[in-house]
């Protein structure tokens, strides 16, 4: 059996020294020193020679193979080399060719209809003013006309925290209070600001209604503002924002805030006003909430509303854009599914 060991031994070494590629090298592993290799199967039948026989016997099996080991270790270092000198030598680099781009990220859907509307809001004279997502109920409500109890306030389910009177804001109407505060120089100068940012309400989550969303609050505050100033400044943004020749239609509404109020609906931009499922076969889509500022927001805001005078608008980028690319379901927007997001 010993004869047979070396007679094995032997005949691996000349067959490794023909080997040439890295598969072939696997293969005579797998064949000598694999699990049932030859080598491997002569070390296991150790046992079953006499007893005098067994300590020279297993000696040698194990010189034998730690010999073939490290033979293919140095085997396979040699074909490796080779294999790569090859492909450098017959692989042929054209260094005019672009490399793989590598993936990187884009802007949110959101993001994106964001940035439209400051650009938009932009060119017609209004700047970018940012307010806080923790407000107090005296800037969220109270301060917008809408007193205690008031049922208005039944209109949007709050968020409320531990500590009393703030809460996370349902709006971006305390913007308004804050941006008058703030730019209005104790009401003596003109503002045109809007605000966008996250508005938060305790909803159930469903296709069209979500715990967060963003909003865009418009506001302009000047001397001799009126309400053919509103609807003039709503119809141009229409046009810069869905074409120039767009429809503009105008609809009664409340808002305790602002007084008289309205509803803003532009002509359908996917079926050209003809109905779509989109526009529900009504030929139109709403844009906006809006109104001329009540007085007693002026008031609060720090300004005399028997000399200044301003109007107010809001609008939801989220529902924008899910008009405009036929998303049925806006929780997708905040879902992180990248086959979603990826699409923009």
């Amino acid at each position: 059996m010993l004869q047979q060991l070396e007679t094995h031994y032997e005949d691996a070494l000349k067959q490794l020294e023909t080997i040439t590629s890295s598969d072939n090298l696997h293969d005579w592993e797998i064949q000598f020193l694999g699990r049932k290799g030859v080598i491997t199967e002569m070390l296991r039948s150790t046992g079953k020679l006499p007893a005098e026989d067994r300590a020279s016997f297993g000696k040698r099996a194990n010189e034998i193979k730690n010999l073939l080991t490290d033979a293919h270790t140095q085997r396979a270092a040699l074909i490796e080399q080779q294999e790569l000198a090859a492909d450098l030598e017959e692989g042929q680099i054209d260094i005019s060719l672009p490399g793989r781009a590598r993936p990187v990220g884009g802007l949110h859907p959101s993001t994106q209809t964001l940035r439209l509307y400051a650009h938009v809001w932009g060119e017609m004279g209004f700047q970018v003013f940012r307010s806080r997502d923790v407000e107090t109920d005296e800037y969220n409500f109270q301060l917008l006309n809408f007193p205690p109890h008031h049922p208005a306030r039944e209109m949007q389910d709050t968020f409320y925290t531990n500590k009393p009177d703030v809460i996370l804001r349902t709006q971006t109407s305390p913007g308004q209070i804050r941006a008058m505060q703030e730019l209005g120089d104790n009401g003596t100068k003109p503002i045109r600001v809007i605000l966008p940012g996250m508005c938060y309400r305790h909803e159930q989550i469903t296709a069209r209604s979500e715990v967060q969303f963003h909003q865009v609050e418009g506001l302009a505050v000047g001397r001799n503002i009126r309400m053919t100033d509103l609807k003039g400044t709503i119809a141009e943004f229409a046009r810069r924002m869905y074409g120039n020749d767009v429809q503009v239609r105008f609809r009664a509404s409340y808002f305790p805030f602002t007084e008289p109020s309205m509803e803003v609906d532009a002509e359908c931009f996917l079926c050209g006003g003809t109905g779509c499922r989109v526009c529900k076969y009504t030929g139109w889509l709403e844009i906006s909430g809006a109104g001329m500022v009540h007085p007693n927001v002026l008031r609060n805001g720090g300004y005399d509303p028997s000399v200044w005078s301003g109007f107010a608008f809001g609008m939801g980028p989220e529902r924008a854009t899910m008009l405009k690319h036929g998303i049925t379901d806006i929780r997708y927007f905040w879902g992180n599914d990248l086959r979603f997001l990826e699409q923009f």
